[in-house]
């Protein structure tokens, strides 16, 4: 502990971000450059190196938080480095898209604001990055066996690198014509660049595993085909099967999934296409959900120049304030967040109908309806109790020219034949089974991730893959040194 009064002496300070009326008209992280550095080793400092560390817990990584809060805080960036990629293959990714449960566990949180973990680790990962502490650790020899891995995900990178670093001939199979799953298609530019996903991979390379793109398992190639050629297969195909809105109204134009709209965004940031055939532009757009997705198509919708655009949350506004009887530290509480795109609607205000930040809570949808040429205008809503029961007399209209649809998904796509071919078992989410040791019923396939999980956080993911990765390793050699975090029943900690 480099200081016993850093709790009490320094304040939490977040990494600032960018001015709105900037941000918006680019596509780059929201955050300051280079502001993070300068206020990181204060930061630290507020860390009390806990008898007992929460945040352990809350982390399904078991992050090695005090020890490299304790660091950064001596200047240590080398040895910081060492212990947060002891724990975790990717800390560029979490320290940019995680909810942080940490902060959530952090015992400092139980009356003041929470140490700034996630700042701290995003920290380590760019200064590991610029100094050259994070290089490729290709395996001293090599085992003899090959592992396919079908989805490049954050599990399923996660996975595929930890087997590579084992000794095992690795083949990542992934359908898009890019790597990075969700993170490349689905995760918005301005939440994280994608040159921090291709300097891992190309890391990833350098160690050895190798990639197929445009090549989707199932479709492309015969699953039961691709099982045969290896010793083992691990599926990360992610849970893509998106839910629906079953309203009238429903098939009229301009009423689209979030993960339609999305990607496309991304491809203009890729430079694949000039502009997005979805493209928010001068359009009064309505989000349908409350969560991550949607407050990611807020964002992508403010910088296509939409007329106005308003997010619609079953929920009611929760508090600013942990509510101790319901949800008790150290688990993660439902609170009033201000993400960066909520931020920027409530700054611009994008939805002059709806609450400060864009949102209406406690709102739900009833009806679409459109033109004369089919095409959606309207979507109708009423307020909702506690219980989702309309109230009466609540109902209302908001222009909508497109509806994006953010519910979440159900599980992995079927469509492509994976899934029949093999003969996996699912459960009645739709997601699929595996035994204690994450094997599905099919010998030598094995299951991790949203896939298998449900729909999740990218730290739960990446926590997967390192633990179905030991459980491969186990199998095909007998025994395993590579950690496995979490099993595959282990859920976040509740009440």
């Amino acid at each position: 502990m480099a200081d016993p009064k850093g709790f009490l002496n320094a304040s939490r300070e977040d990494w600032p971000r960018r001015p709105v009326e900037e941000r918006v008209r680019d596509w780059d992280e929201v955050y300051v450059p280079g502001a993070l550095l300068p206020i990181i080793r204060t930061q630290a400092d507020r860390c009390m190196d806990c008898g007992i560390p929460f945040c352990h817990e809350a982390c399904p990584l078991g992050n090695l938080i005090p020890d490299w809060n304790d660091l950064v805080s001596r200047d240590d960036w080398r040895a910081a480095s060492d212990r947060l990629h002891a724990t975790n293959n990717f800390p560029e990714f979490t320290g940019r898209l995680c909810p942080a449960p940490c902060e959530a566990g952090c015992v400092l949180a139980i009356n003041q604001p929470a140490v700034t973990i996630k700042n701290v680790e995003v920290a380590i990962a760019d200064r590991a990055w610029e100094e050259g502490f994070a290089p490729p650790r290709p395996p001293d020899r090599l085992s003899g066996r090959t592992v396919a891995v079908i989805g490049s995900g954050p599990a399923g990178l996660a996975a595929a690198q930890q087997l590579t670093r084992a000794g095992h001939t690795v083949a990542v199979y992934e359908r898009d014509d890019r790597l990075g799953g969700l993170m490349r298609y689905g995760i918005p530019e301005f939440k994280m660049e994608k040159r921090h996903l291709e300097r891992r991979l190309e890391q990833m390379r350098a160690e050895g595993t190798k990639f197929r793109t445009s090549t989707a398992v199932g479709r492309d190639i015969d699953a039961a085909a691709l099982r045969s050629r290896y010793d083992a297969v691990v599926l990360t195909v992610g849970a893509t099967a998106w839910r629906e809105l079953p309203v009238p109204g429903r098939e009229l134009d301009g009423i689209h999934q979030a993960m339609e709209y999305l990607p496309l965004a991304n491809r203009v940031c890729e430079g694949d296409i000039e502009a997005s055939p979805l493209s928010a532009a001068g359009k009064h757009v309505v989000i349908v959900g409350g969560g991550d997705t949607g407050a990611d198509c807020l964002g992508t919708a403010i910088r296509e120049g939409a007329a106005s655009v308003t997010q619609l949350d079953i929920y009611r506004q929760p508090g600013t304030e942990r509510d101790e009887d319901v949800e008790p530290w150290p688990t993660y509480p439902k609170i009033y967040r201000l993400s960066a795109a909520h931020e920027e609607a409530r700054e611009l205000r994008t939805a002059p109908s709806a609450d400060a930040d864009a949102r209406l809570f406690a709102a739900s949808t009833l009806r679409f309806t459109g033109d004369e040429n089919g095409h959606v205008r309207a979507l109708h809503l009423v307020e909702v109790d506690a219980e989702r029961r309309p109230i009466p007399g609540t109902a209302r209209r908001l222009p909508a020219d497109l509806v994006l649809l953010a519910l979440g998904f159900s599980g992995p796509d079927r469509s492509d034949g994976l899934v029949d071919q093999l003969g996996l078992d699912l459960d009645p989410r739709g997601t699929i089974t595996r035994d204690a040791d994450f094997a599905t019923n099919v010998p030598g396939v094995y299951a991790a991730g949203d896939a298998a999980r449900g729909q999740s956080l990218i730290v739960w993911a990446i926590a997967e893959g390192r633990a179905v990765a030991a459980a491969v390793d186990r199998q095909l050699t007998g025994s395993s040194r590579l950690p496995a975090p979490i099993g595959p029943y282990d859920r976040p900690m509740t009440v």
